[in-house]
């Protein structure tokens, strides 16, 4: 069966459309985020600052976008965050413009902000929510914890449950081709591959590729040129911002032209935002890895 990222999108908004409108609470909820801390709510919020891009997309996923009232420069997606009050970008904030903004709530993430926002936010007693989503896993956690949130628990739920039907179905019909061994090239200068616990991993495994950093205690590990050499993949990933062409890889290093992803042509670029935010298009962003693989699969 072909899975198409048509069917994918379709499902997608099927999907979207579940679930009733977030409503008010009557007596205080608590909930505790990726570190571990109690947050306590007494009522649904209604002004919400993101500090990442994939918290972005999941709030507007769950058609909160109307009560984000702050987020970051590279906040991109979907079209109407680049409309919404930027109040920095992943490492430094305007502090003052966001108690201007009088958040209910700021999300952060562990790997993109920094303690020291985390501790700022504290000092001036703001409520702040931190997500840490490493895994497939951790990122339906983190969805399914803003439907909590903004009471759309029901409609986050039947979200999620659409998500892993459709990777299961990928993961299923990926058992009929042959493995194949690949990197995930995050950086060229130094070599930077995605390890074997990220979430861009999981692409890989559901899709029935073997990584060939997975043997790496890092996640995201650097080696050398001579080392891609000699682990030799059959496929090469590679995430840019721009258009790119097969070419581009052997000017970066021309001894590549021997590996087999090379020769086999067999260099695949995926869009970098989409595959390396851990955000609610991860289902997607597979669907799309299985059809670059197998792109006559029916």
């Amino acid at each position: 069966m072909k899975i198409t990222s048509a069917f994918i999108l379709i499902c997608i908004i099927l999907l979207a459309g579940c679930g009733k409108s977030p409503e008010s609470r009557l007596k205080s909820f608590e909930i505790k985020d990726d570190l571990g801390e109690k947050i306590i709510l007494d009522y649904v919020p209604k002004r919400i600052i993101s500090l990442a891009p994939n918290l972005t997309e999941m709030i507007y996923d769950l058609g909160l976008g109307n009560e984000l009232v702050g987020d970051t420069r590279y906040c991109d997606y979907p079209t109407a965050a680049q409309n919404v009050e930027k109040v920095g970008d992943m490492l430094t904030f305007n502090f003052e413009k966001i108690v201007t903004l009088k958040p209910d709530i700021v999300f952060i993430t562990v790997e993109g902000n920094t303690k020291e926002t985390y501790d700022k936010f504290r000092e001036l007693g703001i409520k702040i929510f931190v997500s840490n989503p490493r895994n497939f896993t951790g990122i339906k956690k983190t969805y399914l914890d803003l439907g909590k949130i903004f009471g759309v628990e029901e409609k986050a739920k039947r979200k999620v449950a659409g998500w892993d039907s459709l990777v299961t179905k990928l993961s299923v019909e990926s058992k009929n081709y042959p493995e194949a061994s690949t990197m995930f090239l995050i950086d060229t200068k130094p070599v930077m591959l995605a390890g074997k616990n990220t979430f861009i991993n999981e692409y890989l495994e559901i899709c029935g590729l073997k990584n060939i950093a997975a043997d790496s205690p890092l996640n995201y590990p650097m080696f050398s040129r001579e080392e891609i050499l000699r682990r030799n993949p059959d496929y090469i990933i590679y995430p840019t911002g721009s258009n790119e062409d097969f070419s581009s890889i052997i000017k970066i290093y021309p001894e590549w032209k021997n590996l087999k992803a090379v020769k086999n042509h067999h260099v695949l670029f995926v869009d970098r935002d989409l595959f390396t935010r851990p955000g609610p298009r991860f289902v997607q962003a597979a669907g799309i890895l299985f059809n670059l693989l197998h792109p006559t699969a029916k």
